[in-house]
């Protein structure tokens, strides 16, 4: 790791603690809570959608969100360690074959839908079965 990664990676650290950054990828539900600053006041806005894209490029990382709004398509750029970027908390995940999910753009009602992601579940033998 040469310098400049170094660097880089101490103020990812250090732009990333004291929030709440749930793992997450493409094809999940997640809510984004985002500080909004209108005049002296500040607060806090929840922005909840469909993660479509992730842009991994260190502390210039990025992600896209879209969600549907009163019937019309919302997208919304997020960088990943934004100071306006309160936390991002992971809502459900869903099952993806895709990197990017752009197709979702052109789709509407319940053909947008993404099919939630089965956590497996390891199956007991039943009482009784021999072991050969």
């Amino acid at each position: 790791m040469n310098t400049l990664q170094k660097i880089e990676q101490a103020n990812m650290k250090k732009l990333a603690e004291g929030k709440r950054l749930d793992s997450f990828s493409q094809g999940d539900t997640v809510r984004v809570n985002v500080r909004i600053i209108e005049g002296d006041s500040e607060r806090i806005q929840a922005f909840e959608g469909v993660c479509i894209a992730i842009k991994n490029a260190g502390q210039r990382s990025a992600f896209t969100v879209r969600k549907i709004s009163h019937g019309e398509g919302v997208e919304r750029v997020f960088p990943l360690y934004s100071p306006r970027v309160d936390s991002v908390e992971l809502v459900r995940k869903g099952t993806v074959r895709r990197a990017k999910l752009y197709y979702l753009r052109g789709l509407t009602g319940k053909a947008a839908r993404i099919v939630e992601k089965k956590e497996a579940v390891v199956a007991e033998p039943k009482a009784g079965a021999s072991e050969a």
